[in-house]
């Protein structure tokens, strides 16, 4: 009787100690998908920006430069950041990388998936992170194919990246987009601008 006693007291204490740890562990999970989805960081106000009425969906191919970003928590001190856009059967695989603290930092990746959430315009994606635990829409504000930049946002309005096909835009091309971000209506002055990938 002791012995039975014991046996199922001691599953008991697993338990506890084995919920306990997948407690901790569901917290950690659920604080990354917080900190990916944004929600972590203050807004200061909302945009009423719209994507663009259409965009050829072979332009978003190939790498992009991250030039300009409003601050989130995921990318914190991040430095050389790009996204490597390649398509699939179904929308695009695409890779975030950046280096942290320094453009020769540690790399740092987050891997999603894309699909086009609007056929029409090709302008809003639907991206998917952790395996689709995460999900998330994407617009295309703006896109100046012949001057090589993009300006990509959160649906609600809440983050925004200015990126680029080339590691650094020249000055003249790099005003005239981020003065493009304020006729949308964001707050030029919340922008990071990561250094960027050298040599």
């Amino acid at each position: 009787m002791d012995r039975q006693f014991s046996c199922v007291h001691f599953n008991c204490i697993k338990a506890k100690i084995f919920n306990g740890s997948m407690l901790k562990r569901l917290t950690l999970i659920l604080a990354a998908l917080a900190a990916l989805a944004g929600g972590i960081m203050p807004v200061d106000a909302q945009t009423t920006a719209q994507p663009m009425p259409h965009i050829e969906v072979t332009h978003m191919m190939g790498r992009w430069y991250e030039v300009a970003r409003l601050p989130n928590q995921i990318q914190h001190g991040c430095q050389a950041g790009a996204s490597d856009w390649t398509p699939t059967g179904e929308g695009f695989s695409v890779v975030q990388s950046c280096h942290k603290g320094t453009p020769d930092g540690p790399l740092a990746e987050w891997k999603a998936k894309a699909r086009i959430a609007d056929p029409v315009s090709n302008a809003k994606f639907k991206m998917s992170f952790f395996g689709g635990l995460l999900s998330q829409e994407y617009w295309v504000l703006d896109q100046r194919s012949d001057e090589g930049w993009l300006i990509l946002a959160t649906h609600d309005g809440k983050y925004l990246w200015l990126m680029s096909q080339k590691p650094i835009l020249p000055a003249t091309i790099k005003t005239e987009a981020v003065s493009r971000i304020k006729q949308l209506g964001y707050d030029i002055g919340r922008l990071e601008f990561p250094l960027p990938l050298r040599g």
